[in-house]
């Protein structure tokens, strides 16, 4: 799947100042395709650090307005950049640019459309699995966008830290979207701009234990860190009740074992998380309102 991404990225009518990919410490010889590629600068970390950390070594060695990252099993269309790029300088208050992602193999199927947060703390990929409708080919605001085919405001990002290491993988883009609304930055849906996704295609699928472990661990520290003042205060009963739910869900299913793991390895970071919400909140230039606007509020979300 590396080859074949980096084969549409070639073929790319912008033209990308550099193509960089990070290998996480691959055992696989998947590193190789990365070398066959012209124009790819490949770069070995020498060992797993993770989506979050990963990425971040890449935003260290980028001096251009723009990034754009893109994960290995999404497959972009020719004028994806392009899309990316001329929203960026047509919204330049805005911070992060979100794909139209389609599921691989399907020409309508939606992958997502952006993230939601809801007000529970739970978030999702909008539209994940249905067919796209004509509103789906509008832009639009989003909560965030999926950090699996999006362009970013270098600038912001670095202002902001990046993404946050602690979280390996999963949620870590939802984090980012959060603290990029809290410091008064938003985010907007490019549906020109569209990526055919296979998803979780290194992680074992969307209900493997990898992700199943850091997803429902990272969802709390994403609340802990990021929810504003007395929205947190009213909405935390709303999130306590969300993970019972979840520990019960995945102890009917078998994986009793793994989400209490997960949920106690997120009570064992609420420590360093609250030191991160201190510098969060401090820094909010976002009012509560501002928040509370783009939260998903149903009493029953619909997936």
């Amino acid at each position: 799947m590396l080859k074949e991404c980096l084969l549409h990225l070639t073929k790319q009518t912008y033209i990308p100042s550099c193509i960089m990919v990070m290998d996480n410490g691959s055992t696989d010889g998947s590193d190789i395709y990365a070398e066959e590629v012209a124009g790819v600068t490949l770069l070995r970390l020498g060992k797993n650090l993770g989506f979050a950390a990963a990425n971040n070594r890449a935003l260290e060695k980028c001096d251009t307005d723009f990034v754009a990252l893109l994960n290995p099993d999404a497959f972009a269309e020719p004028v994806w950049l392009e899309k990316l790029i001329y929203a960026a300088q047509s919204y330049p208050d805005v911070a992060a640019f979100g794909s139209r992602q389609l599921i691989h193999g399907s020409i309508d199927q939606l992958d997502g459309i952006g993230d939601i947060y809801h007000i529970s703390g739970l978030v999702w990929r909008n539209g994940y699995g249905r067919t796209q409708t004509n509103a789906d080919l509008i832009t639009r605001e989003i909560f965030s966008p999926c950090a699996g085919a999006v362009l970013y405001s270098r600038d912001v990002l670095q202002q902001l830290g990046g993404f946050d290491e602690d979280y390996f993988c999963y949620v870590e883009d939802v984090d980012l979207g959060f603290r990029l609304r809290l410091a008064g930055y938003q985010s907007i849906y490019v549906p020109d701009a569209v990526v055919h996704h296979v998803g979780s295609a290194t992680t074992g699928g969307h209900h493997s234990d990898f992700s199943v472990y850091h997803g429902h661990r990272n969802l709390v520290w994403t609340f802990l860190k990021n929810m504003p003042g007395i929205l947190f205060l009213a909405l935390l009963p709303l999130h306590v009740f969300l993970n019972i739910i979840s520990i019960i869900y995945f102890v009917i299913i078998g994986k009793g074992r793994l989400i209490i793991r997960s949920k106690k390895d997120a009570i064992k970071g609420i420590p360093v998380m609250l030191k991160k919400r201190r510098t969060i909140q401090k820094n909010r230039r976002s009012s509560i309102y501002d928040i509370w606007r783009v939260l998903d509020k149903r009493v029953f979300p619909s997936r």
